[in-house]
């Protein structure tokens, strides 16, 4: 008989949990409520969460609403988005993770004190983040879209090392990676120009990653449940595969193949911030109908 361990540590982080619940008190009330962008990075709990009554929306459907609620999803948005609401009569429901509003209101003042202080060539806001993720996009909203992002290390050769440079992080990102692009920087930087980064990386991601390399070496078989779709998934993921190469990824139990239990006597189960417990627990029960 396999043995097989749900990871305690995976799960829902804080942020996605206040705005799941958020979400469901608003549908137990029986009203209309719109989302802007999947609520998780994660189909299934976005389908549950459908047949309640949500109802996902993108940018360009939001242009179109008027007097209706509208949830923002914990990664944030611009100031835009504030703004067309105002003007359309939407009531915002607005489950930004807090952690994500802090670093917002850090990188504007920042942008603002820099406009301010030099109109001629002002500091580089520089954002280690991934392109296009809503996070990132809410963070650069913040700077009129002047912020520089860069989504590894190894772009970080394309900064302009004579101008001062301020480095902020998506929170869902790798620390060991920001800490090499931090020491990068402050070995290129001129001497006549400032540097100062902010390590805004979530704990609750961050203190993932020694705990999951723990966990997957424990186990024969990885079985990591996960949106595509999520960040901190494919940095979690890619931790258990490097202390566990029998790792997989999958999207729910479909995927799970028989093929990958035979000689197996242990399973481990484990997930981002963005997968539901319930998920990881249909995986277990998928496994043990197998046997």
């Amino acid at each position: 008989m396999i043995q097989i361990e749900i990871d305690n540590g995976s799960g829902f982080c804080f942020g996605v949990t206040t705005a799941i619940r958020k979400a469901e008190e608003e549908l137990a009330q029986g009203a209309t409520l719109y989302c802007l962008g999947d609520i998780v990075h994660n189909g299934m709990e976005c389908e549950r969460l459908r047949q309640m009554g949500l109802i996902t929306i993108n940018h360009d459907d939001l242009r179109e609403l008027h007097d209706v609620k509208v949830l923002l999803r914990a990664h944030g948005e611009p100031p835009e988005t504030y703004e067309l609401a105002r003007k359309n009569n939407i009531e915002i429901i607005d489950a930004t993770c807090p952690v994500v509003l802090q670093l917002q209101k850090r990188i504007k003042t920042q942008y603002d004190a820099t406009i301010a202080a030099d109109f001629q060539a002002p500091a580089q806001i520089v954002i280690f983040g991934k392109k296009g993720h809503a996070e990132v996009l809410g963070l650069v909203g913040q700077t009129r879209s002047d912020a520089i992002v860069i989504e590894n290390f190894d772009e970080v050769v394309k900064l302009d090392f004579t101008r001062d440079i301020y480095l902020y992080s998506q929170t869902t990102k790798s620390l060991d990676e920001f800490h090499r692009i931090i020491d990068y920087i402050q070995s290129h930087i001129a001497p006549e120009a400032t540097f100062k980064s902010f390590d805004t990386i979530c704990r609750s991601v961050a203190n993932r990653m020694p705990n999951i390399s723990q966990f997957a070496t424990r186990h024969d078989l990885i079985l990591f449940v996960c949106g595509r779709k999520s960040s901190n998934g494919k940095v979690l993921f890619n931790e258990c595969l490097r202390v566990n190469p029998n790792s997989h990824l999958v999207e729910d139990p479909e995927e799970i193949q028989k093929e990958w239990l035979e000689g197996i006597q242990t399973v481990g189960i484990c997930g981002a911030t963005s997968t539901p417990k319930w998920l990881m627990e249909q995986c277990r029960d998928a496994i043990l109908k197998m046997q």
